[in-house]
């Protein structure tokens, strides 16, 4: 057995690959084949740029994302509502300063008892992992020479040549996927905050203005400034399989680092093709990241209440701006997430305090005031994860690392079960069967992946993801 293979991973390949034989012998020839054939948008043509990197033949492009959207009943949220930033009214000053005590005591005696995950060697790494958090501005880092200040003129091309600059550009600064969304007064434009992060809780303003900026009171992005350009950043399934642990929590930091160098490197890309980009001035601080992203058709929301992408799974960072330089709108896509999400449970039968929703179908009703209204989905209880948080010390993830869309994708097996999900719906139960026999509910809080046996590998890829994962086929 492979050194990181676990038992259970095992048993599952070996389960699932059974079920995997029988529906590829049912599954037409044509559509085996067509796995090695990337979709027609995406071959290059003088008349039809390529906008978007190629995707799986059974990813397919729909007018209206799979999750319901009533963009009437859908207003501009506050990002300070979040849990993340009113966690302590939310669960009260009085169980907040309780529960900030317990993790602090139990993350010390984990440490001396030399707890896998939580060892002396974990803390360090989390600790190197943390510490390096990029300067975030609303207009980034503006270090560029612009064109005006090189003495030529800045760069003009069409919305299609322009998409597929930018998406050339922020793959090669470390982009998974990118896509764009056109902001609308009616819709789209209600998934810009409100207001930014606490403590400053400044409004973000659109306004009549040639160019905007950071004031003392509030944020203003000129109403010509109608493109967020959106971008996935792949994290680490080996890292994140060791969670809930310290080791586990480096999965975010290290993605995050990545990802905000990379927000910072587009905004400078933008200043210097002579057009304005706007950005969040904290983490997750200027839009709802995954709505925009089904909008952008990186992936669907799922019962996660995250995004799952086709490439990937859960297991990305996400991260946006907004510009000026007019581009072509990329379109939502479905692979089947949210059909099969109704069929399966695994992440929510895993989650130790049961926060995420076990119902069968998606609901309009909100859980709580962290989340914002007017779709249909599967609101999570952010309170009792945020507690657990303190109870294991660190953030979990095991809702992502037990997603089936999570697993290495190197198999051509995984795209045939992927393509079943994604054509043939009616399988879905099938499918989760399998995979309930072979990987059974384990709800113990417990590590997929022994952590200090992670510590034993010293041949994991750079950041430990695999750039090749995924379809890159041009």
């Amino acid at each position: 057995m492979p050194e990181n293979l676990t038992r259970r991973e095992f048993l599952r390949a070996l389960g699932v690959a059974g079920a995997g034989v029988s529906l590829a012998a049912a599954a037409p020839r044509s559509a085996l084949a067509a796995q090695a054939a990337p979709t027609p948008a995406a071959i290059p043509s003088d008349n039809k740029p390529v906008t978007t990197p190629p995707r799986f033949w059974w990813v397919k492009g729909v007018a209206q994302p799979t999750t319901e959207v009533d963009w009437n009943a859908t207003k501009r949220f506050s990002e300070w509502q979040s849990a993340r930033g009113s966690l302590r009214q939310y669960r009260g000053a009085e169980v907040d300063d309780r529960l900030i005590k317990r993790q602090k005591e139990n993350l010390q005696r984990w440490e001396a008892e030399n707890r896998p995950g939580y060892s002396t060697k974990d803390v360090a790494l989390e600790s190197a992992a943390g510490i390096s958090r990029p300067i975030l501005n609303l207009r980034g880092p503006q270090q560029s020479l612009t064109p005006k200040e090189r003495g030529v003129s800045r760069y003009e091309g069409s919305p299609d040549d322009n998409s597929r600059v930018v998406t050339a550009a922020l793959r090669q600064l470390g982009a998974a996927k990118v896509g764009f969304v056109e902001l609308k007064d009616a819709t789209t434009m209600k998934l810009i905050y409100d207001q930014e992060p606490a403590p400053s809780k400044r409004p973000i303003i659109f306004d009549e203005v040639e160019e905007g900026g950071e004031e003392r009171d509030r944020l203003v992005i000129p109403k010509k400034a109608r493109w967020a350009v959106v971008f996935s950043m792949q994290m680490s399934g080996e890292t994140m399989k060791c969670s809930p642990s310290r080791l586990g929590s480096i999965t975010t930091s290290v993605t995050d680092f990545r990802m905000w160098n990379a927000l910072n490197m587009a905004h400078e890309f933008f200043r210097a093709l002579g057009w304005q980009s706007y950005g969040p001035t904290e983490a997750n601080g200027l839009g709802i990241y995954p709505a925009l992203a089904v909008m952008a058709g990186l992936g669907e929301l799922s019962r996660l209440n995250r995004l799952i992408t086709p490439e990937y799974g859960p297991m990305v960072r996400l991260a946006m701006l907004i510009t000026d330089l007019p581009l072509v709108p990329t379109s939502p896509i479905d692979f089947g997430v949210m059909r099969f999400c109704r069929d399966c449970r695994l992440c929510a039968t895993t989650c130790p305090p049961r926060a995420l929703s076990v119902e069968r179908d998606p609901t309009w009703q909100v859980k709580g005031p962290w989340n914002n209204a007017g779709h249909r989905a599967y609101f999570e209880d952010s309170i009792a994860c945020r507690n657990f948080w303190s109870d294991c010390g660190t953030d979990c993830g095991l809702c992502f690392a037990t997603c089936p869309y999570a697993q290495d994708d190197k198999a051509s097996l995984h795209q045939i079960l992927k393509a079943t999900i994604s054509n043939t719906p009616a399988l879905n139960g099938l499918i989760v069967l399998g995979t309930d026999l072979v990987y059974p509910n384990e709800p113990d809080g417990k590590p997929l992946k022994d952590p200090d046996r992670w510590w034993h590998n010293t041949n994991f890829p750079e950041y430990g993801i695999n750039t090749m994962q995924g379809e890159r086929r041009t």
